[in-house]
């Protein structure tokens, strides 16, 4: 698993809010490098959400999968920094994904949601433009 380096990447990526109770998934592509919010994984149990997982990984074919990672704001980790991490590995795993982690410490300051409104798949979007905006010109284009 890696940070940001994205040499030679080429093709479509998705991107994974992660959360205990639902996954946020946004997908795009290196060529035109615009994110959008495709779906919310929102299943009862870990089983089902994998399922869930490699349904989309298998239609999708990714060349690469973003997993937002929480920080607090003075960049230090906590329980969800954890998670993650262990959510990223999981996907690397199962599905020989080349995985990368992206701060996602103010993505949720983007999105001003109405309460109660799920933007699960949204800040998957906003963690996936992020990305592509960090790696503009790192060599990821052919």
């Amino acid at each position: 698993m890696a940070t940001l380096d994205s040499t030679n990447i080429s093709g479509v990526i998705l991107a994974f809010d992660f959360g205990l109770k639902r996954i946020g998934v946004a997908v795009g592509n290196t060529l035109i490098r615009q994110a959008q919010a495709l779906t919310i994984i929102s299943a009862p149990s870990n089983d089902a959400k994998f399922e869930a997982l490699a349904e989309l990984i298998q239609e999708w074919q990714p060349a690469l999968c973003v997993v937002g990672l929480p920080m607090h704001p003075d960049g230090a980790a906590h329980e969800m920094t954890v998670r993650c991490q262990r959510f990223a590995n999981q996907l690397h795993g199962r599905y020989g994904v080349k995985v990368v982690l992206v701060d996602e410490r103010y993505s949720s300051a983007v999105l001003q949601a109405k309460q109660g409104e799920r933007i699960d798949d949204q800040a998957a979007a906003v963690i996936l433009q992020q990305y592509f905006d960090q790696t503009e010109g790192v060599g990821n284009r052919t």
